[in-house]
Parts: C-alpha cells; structure tokens; sequence
C-alpha cells in the first residue's frame, strides 16, 4: 500500500506589518489565526517592515521588505539619495525571488490601496507594484483580502495601485467605499467582494461590568497631519487638532473624569505626550499599548471612547463600547455607520472642543442603546469574516478539502 504526501503550501504575508502600526499587526494576526486554524500544514512566513518584531511575536521567518536600511529617512544628501535609488533596484530583485519561493502571497487588510495619510508613490505602492507584477510573472497567487481602497489624486501613485490592483489574483475589500474607489480607478471589480475589516476577526476580551459613577473615557490620538493633498497646510492641520483635543480632554477632567489616552501607532506617542502635559493632572494617565488586543482590554473597561484612528475606533466598536469618531477620511465615517453610530463622527481636520463635548455627552445619554445596537453588528461581522475565510480557502488553496473547511468555518 503507498501513501500520498501532500507538500505543504508555501504561504507568504507582506506589508508594512512589525513597523509600530498596531492596526496592521492586527490584521497579520487574524491572517495568520485562519491560517493556523484552517491550514496548519502551511509553512509561513512573511516580508515586511518590521521583520524582527514580526519573527518575535508571531513566530514566523520574517524578511527585511528593504534592501535600503534608511528606506524610512527622508533622503537629503547626494549619498543618502543614490543609495535610496540603488534600493528600489535592488527590492525589485530581492522581491521578485521571494515571490517565487512561494505558493500564494497575502496581504492581510490594511489601507494598502489609499493615500489617506502622506504617501511618496516610490514608497509601499511602489513595494505593492513588484509584489503583484512578481507574481503575475512567477505564477504565484497574491491576494490583497479585505484592504482599504480610496480614491487617489497623485497620478503616479495612482497607476501603480491600480496596476498592483489588476496584477493580483484575489481581491476583496473591507468597505463598498473601498470597492467603488477601485472601479473608479479603472479595475474590474465585478467580482470582488466586500467583508468587515480583518481585525473583526480577532478574540473579544470581555467587557468590564459598568456600575456606579461615571467610569474612565479612553481618548485615542494620532500624529495627524492631514493627508495627501494636505501637505503645504499639514502643521496648521496638525496644530488645530491636537488643540481641539487638549480642549476636549481639558473638559473631561473638568467634569471629574478620568481620561485614558491610547495611541495606535509609535509616531503617536508626542501627542500623548504633548497633551498629558498641557493638561497636567491625576486623571490623565497613558496607556502603553503593544497590540489591538491591548487596546481592546482598555476599551472595554472604559465606559465611553473617543478616537481618531481607523482601528483604535474598529476596537471600541468590537469590544461594545460607545464610540465618537475623530473622523480623517470617509473609511471612518462609513465603518460608524455600519455599526449603526453615524451621528456620533466629528472632522480631525476641524476638531471644535465645544461642539466634540456636545457630542460626547449625546452618545453618553444612548449608552445602553447604542451597546445593544454593536452587540447586533458585530454577530454580523463575525458570521461575514467567517464567509470570507471560507473563499479563502477555496480560491488560494485548490488542493484542500473545501467541504470540511466550510464546515469547519460554519462550526459555532
């Protein structure tokens, strides 16, 4: 009698994942827990940012996405600059040969189809373009699952999110906002599908039980600068929010509340740090958060949040908690309205400390109401993430049995 050994699918994931952005941490880890789950015989491993971080805590073989080592610095003399443009020769080859080891490549969520923060085109999009185009070459399937899409101005960032749109085998995206973008850009998206935001994905923690006086406000803060097109204005953008905030945190302790500060991000730590100072007293402490699931614990021991990064709001909303949004691009406000909180987004660009305070204290009077109301959504986001690994497995691993798979998936 013979045997049949199957050889393990070789998986990649690549991004910008161990850089300091929680976020994409989070995504990475919904990935790689399907992966476990669905397919353990897969061996894993990723290119990205922050490969040291990445081998550390998820346990994977991580691989430096540049050659370049100052890849992040801004470039202003004649060395730093050729050895800049040496680099993305070098990554063209050095990202098409680990294209080729590999089976299938994820790129697990992220905004990696927008420019909603400032993006050079010759950064990740150019990155995104050689991972695609390497595997169009190379006959490996690269899938960007459930990523954010937005309408881009620059032309050349511009063609070359759209060309890595078109060379990938798989798209879905975590917004019809993002889908519709991407059709506008000229993509084929007619069967492309729409699933939540991967972080959905991720374990719960359970929510404090709230009882007694008013209970401590998380207040999530970013090093917001406006966006792409914002940049001759980005230090007025950047002071009026930061102002705007102070003021509302200002008001918070006024009225005898505590105030948790929580970033998402490393290069959000000065505003954490500016404000604590301004505001300089005993109810404004800082959280040292290392992960989503650091953030979640916080948020769902807060009986309200305010927050201004795209997932620092999907924790609050995941954990059940009554969220404002600090609203910087339409991804925000449309992810608060598939969670049914549509009322409570207020502009990062034109934060109003007085109007915010308003605001705040109109979510605060629906507390029970909107609590139930998330309850509903997120049963919702689970069952479609669950949907969405399901399709997964079916279009990136032909070889494995779909039925116990789908089975697997449906299990509650």
């Amino acid at each position: 009698m013979t045997s049949t050994h199957r050889t393990p699918v070789r998986v990649g994931v690549f991004g910008l994942l161990g850089s300091g952005n929680l976020g994409n941490d989070g995504s990475l880890e919904a990935v790689l827990g399907y992966l476990r789950t669905e397919h353990p015989e897969a061996v894993v491993d990723a290119l990205c940012g922050g490969p040291e971080v990445v081998a550390t805590r998820y346990r994977i073989p991580a691989t430096r996405l540049h050659w370049y080592s100052g890849e992040y610095r801004t470039a202003s003399r004649a060395g730093a600059i050729a050895a800049k443009g040496l680099g993305k020769l070098v990554d063209a080859f050095r990202t098409a040969a680990w294209v080729r080891r590999h089976d299938v490549v994820i790129v697990p969520g992220m905004g990696v189809l927008e420019a909603t923060l400032p993006l050079r085109p010759w950064g990740f999009p150019y990155s995104l373009f050689l991972l695609c185009a390497s595997g169009r070459l190379f006959g490996t399937g690269v899938a960007l699952v459930s990523v954010g899409a937005a309408a881009i101005g620059n032309r050349p960032t511009r063609a070359l999110v759209r060309w890595s749109a078109r060379l990938a085998t798989y798209r879905s995206y975590r917004d019809a906002l993002s889908r519709d973008a991407m059709r506008a850009m000229g993509v084929d998206t007619s069967r492309d599908e729409v699933y939540p935001d991967l972080a959905f994905a991720l374990p719960t923690p359970r929510a404090s039980a709230l009882s007694g006086p008013p209970g401590p406000v998380c207040v999530g803060v970013m090093a917001f600068h406006g966006g792409n097109d914002d940049r001759t204005r980005a230090e007025e953008i950047h002071r009026r929010y930061l102002d705007g905030t102070t003021r509302f945190v200002r008001a918070l302790v006024d009225d005898g509340r505590p105030v948790r500060l929580l970033t998402g991000d490393g290069c959000d730590v000065p505003v954490v740090a500016a404000i604590l100072d301004t505001v300089d007293s005993p109810l404004v402490t800082a959280a040292e958060a290392a992960s989503l699931a650091d953030l979640m614990k916080e948020m769902a021991a807060a009986d309200t949040v305010v927050a201004t990064r795209y997932h620092n709001l999907i924790c609050a909303l995941k954990v059940g908690t009554p969220t404002l949004a600090l609203s910087y691009a339409a991804k925000s406000d449309v992810l608060m309205a598939q969670m049914g909180l549509a009322a409570y987004c207020h502009p990062a660009r034109e934060v109003d400390a007085d109007q915010l305070l308003e605001q705040f204290r109109a979510l605060e009077k629906r507390s029970a109401q909107l609590r139930r109301t998330l309850t509903e959504r997120n049963l919702i986001a689970t069952g479609q993430l669950k949907d969405l690994f399901a399709e997964l497995t079916v279009a990136l691993f032909p070889t494995t049995d779909h039925a116990g798979a789908r089975a697997r998936q449906e299990a509650p």
